[in-house]
């Protein structure tokens, strides 16, 4: 099972890449694609098009679109895709920092919901619709 990580701007510009990439290491989970991009307003826009219309959109748009991002296809290695889309939202942690546990990625790192620091795709559909918009077969790896 594959699942989408973005290490969001606010992250990388505070140096946390390593640190947030070695939690799903320590857990066994591998990386099957890795890179560094700028997202442009058009990738922005399909990555979001879920929240299209909401209040939040444009600061989502605006934040993800303000620096480099660290992008990533997580290789779960498990037999139960949601089982293993939840093991992923349970060490990234609640949206809210405020509400997510210490220990968990956004408990640890996250002051502000505006600026999350990490984004992981939410489902096995997700995932299937976000790993094409950053990349192409080609450039993952199977273990």
């Amino acid at each position: 099972m594959r699942t989408l990580i973005i290490i969001k701007p606010w992250a990388v510009s505070r140096g946390l890449v390593g640190e947030i990439l070695s939690r799903f290491e320590r857990r066994g989970i591998r990386l099957a694609g890795l890179k560094v991009v700028k997202v442009d307003r058009e990738r922005a826009e399909k990555l979001y098009a879920v929240h299209k219309g909401k209040e939040f959109y444009e600061s989502l748009i605006k934040h993800i679109t303000s620096s480099p991002v660290v992008v990533g296809v997580l290789d779960i290695g498990i037999d139960d895709p949601e089982g293993a889309i939840r093991l992923v939202r349970k060490i990234i942690g609640a949206t809210d920092p405020a509400k997510a546990e210490m220990g968990t990625i956004r408990g640890d790192f996250g002051l502000r919901i505006d600026r999350n620091v990490i984004h992981a795709s939410d489902s096995t559909k997700s995932a299937k619709y976000e790993i094409p918009i950053f990349f192409d077969e080609d450039e993952l790896v199977e273990y």
